[in-house]
């Protein structure tokens, strides 16, 4: 009999093809009892409850030990969709305080994976947040009418001082960004939110535990699993030292009041930030609770915007306080010595081009010219640098030159303080003035407004005060951080290495010298304390939006600098109007923790005044 080999073919066709069902099979039935985690969940679910335990996060101190940020119990409505049987939604709805508008929406909210994408029947939900203690009392006696849904502590922020909040900042709910870009989050969870509370978020958060909960057929819970031993302890955030002085921003705080500015005091040695003012700001305490969506957007809306963080984050001309930095740069590139004298006729003259000034003796060696903040001096010194093509070639190298070592200098980029929100100022090199006036086509006198802190030149007050760190230094600094300790955990080496410009450090003597000539007997004479050696310099920036801004930078004691302050306050006119004044008050308040008898009107006219109302900026 003739063999059928089509049949024999066909026999492993099918064979190969029933072998092929079962391996389907077995890799679905695989998928489903072993990799997917979500029926492993659901049958969990049934067994178990898992209730996460929030941590403590971390306290906040100042330098001095003083508690500034602390813990609260907090207490947040959850439910289970799953174990949610009939119950009177009016009367819970009357229980949280909330209409049933309210509630339709945040359960429309939290049940739709679009808004909250971790969203499952089976596991536990965020319905409402920031129940007080005393909501909590109210509610627990309640619960069980409300089945499915249950109470869970956790913290919230509290302020021991209410000022600081730039450097503060504050926590709130976790948005779907952070929970895609970090797993350790989940819906309902709470994130630092600005300040230190957003730079230090992860050595502040801790760690969360979970506490294991068993069921019986219906769903009740009959208590801890195994004994408890499954249970994983939460682990509480690291606690951080602030190198602020919390009772000198409070003060500091107390003279920018009715004004728009900025304040920063350093302490020269470490680059640690004794003193962080913005102004308008706000009291941190107004971003916690279940009123702090409310808060934030009336704090949007507010005039001045008191969330920008002027210390760090406003650009302004720094004006005369620039003027040190110039001469640097001339005695650096040989332009000048501190013998070199320049004519000032009442300002800068050359050609058709007039940069004014005020009286003073003429013409001037450096240290004079500094004590009298002579923008003539400046001028002739940029002018003779920046068109000296026998040395450099061209007005756009020397510029380049110029600009490089602004920037070794902290200017024109971001210093890199632990804060988020810094901006970087503005500092022009050569190719922006060739696009504007053409290559070839511009030379010192063209963009000469620089010389002296005005024109295109933008700074920061943390920038600002920093060049003063680093001239009471005497050619060094720290990169300025608020952050002075992180328990169990070493400072990023960038807060403790110090950073030297391309100035050599044998022209800062004299550069600090007529600072403190400016104190003894020039611009800022209002500042000499008699029984602290002040040095100083002052700087009235040029404002095209209203009257023009005033400035200050200063650092004491002469010989061994604790601190280095600047003062900007916006539309205060004169350096000396409110620049000088509030910065020596600063400097006298932190060194003898008092402010003298005599000195008691200054201070009384600086809080009392009000600069706010001149301000026309367009925010």
């Amino acid at each position: 009999m003739r063999k059928d080999y089509n049949l024999e073919r066909r026999k492993y066709v099918i064979g190969g093809f029933i072998i092929l069902i079962v391996i389907i099979y077995l890799i679905r039935l695989f998928d489903l009892q072993v990799a997917d985690e979500k029926y492993k969940a659901y049958a969990d679910s049934n067994a178990f409850l898992k209730k996460t335990i929030y941590p403590s996060r971390g306290t906040i101190y100042d330098r001095n030990g003083n508690i500034v940020v602390f813990n609260q119990p907090a207490y947040d409505i959850m439910f289970i969709r799953r174990d949610i049987e009939q119950f009177d939604t009016l009367d819970l709805c009357h229980a949280l305080g909330i209409s049933r508008e309210d509630f339709d929406a945040r359960w429309t909210e939290v049940t739709n994976r679009a808004t909250n994408p971790g969203y499952s029947s089976y596991s536990p939900q965020t319905f409402l947040t920031n129940l007080t203690p005393e909501d909590y009392g109210r509610l627990q006696e309640k619960m069980y009418r409300y089945p499915g849904f249950y109470i869970q502590k956790r913290i919230v922020r509290d302020y021991g001082y209410h000022c600081a909040a730039n450097v503060l900042g504050n926590i709130r709910e976790v948005n779907r960004d952070d929970i895609d870009r970090d797993p350790y989050y989940a819906s309902g969870d709470y994130t630092g939110d600005n300040g230190v509370e957003k730079s230090y978020e992860e050595h502040l958060r801790g760690r969360k535990g979970m506490e294991i909960l068993i069921r019986d057929s219906r769903g009740q819970i009959q208590g801890r699993f195994d004994e408890g031993k499954r249970d994983v302890a939460a682990v509480s955030g690291r606690n951080l030292t602030l190198s602020l002085d919390i009772e000198l921003q409070q003060y500091a705080e107390s003279l920018m009041v009715n004004k728009l500015g900025a304040i920063v005091a350093i302490e020269p040695a470490t680059g640690e930030v004794l003193a962080l003012v913005t102004s308008p700001s706000y009291d941190p305490s107004l971003l916690v609770g279940r009123d702090r969506g409310k808060n934030y957007r009336m704090l949007m809306n507010t005039p001045h915007r008191p969330l920008t963080d002027r210390s760090i984050a406003g650009f302004y001309p720094p004006g005369s306080t620039f003027k040190p930095t110039q001469a640097l740069i001339f005695l650096q590139e040989n332009i000048i010595d501190i013998n070199t004298r320049y004519p000032c006729s009442h300002g800068y003259i050359n050609g058709g081009l007039r940069v004014g000034c005020h009286g003073h003796a003429s013409p001037l060696p450096l240290i004079p010219a500094l004590q009298t903040s002579c923008n003539g001096y400046f001028c002739w010194g940029f002018k003779n640098m920046i068109d000296r093509r026998s040395k450099y070639g061209s007005s756009a190298d020397a510029f380049e030159i110029w600009k490089n070592h602004l920037v070794s200098m902290g200017y024109g980029y971001k210093l890199g303080i632990d804060l988020p929100g810094e901006i970087r100022g503005f500092l022009p090199n050569a190719k922006y003035y060739s696009k504007a006036y053409g290559e070839g086509r511009w030379s010192a006198n063209t963009v000469i407004s620089v010389s002296i802190g005005q024109g295109e030149v933008t700074a920061t007050p943390l920038q600002i005060a920093n060049l003063c760190a680093t001239i009471a230094n005497r050619g060094w600094f720290i990169t300025p951080h608020v952050v002075k300790e992180i328990e169990d955990t070493v400072i990023a080496p960038q807060y403790i290495e110090k950073r030297f410009p391309t100035i050599d450090s044998k022209y800062y003597p004299d550069v600090a010298q007529g600072m403190r000539m400016a104190v003894l007997g020039g611009t800022c004479s209002k500042a000499n304390l008699p029984d602290i050696e002040v040095a100083g310099k002052t700087g009235t920036a040029q404002n095209p939006h209203g009257r023009d801004h005033s400035a200050f930078m200063g650092f004491a004691p002469f010989n061994d600098p604790k601190i280095a302050v600047a003062v900007y306050v916006e539309n205060g006119e004169w350096g000396a109007t409110y620049g000088v004044p509030i910065g020596s008050l600063i400097i006298e308040k932190y060194l003898n923790r008092h402010i003298s008898e005599a000195r008691k009107p200054v201070e009384a006219a600086m809080v009392n005044a009000s600069t706010a109302q001149y301000s026309e900026y367009k925010y």
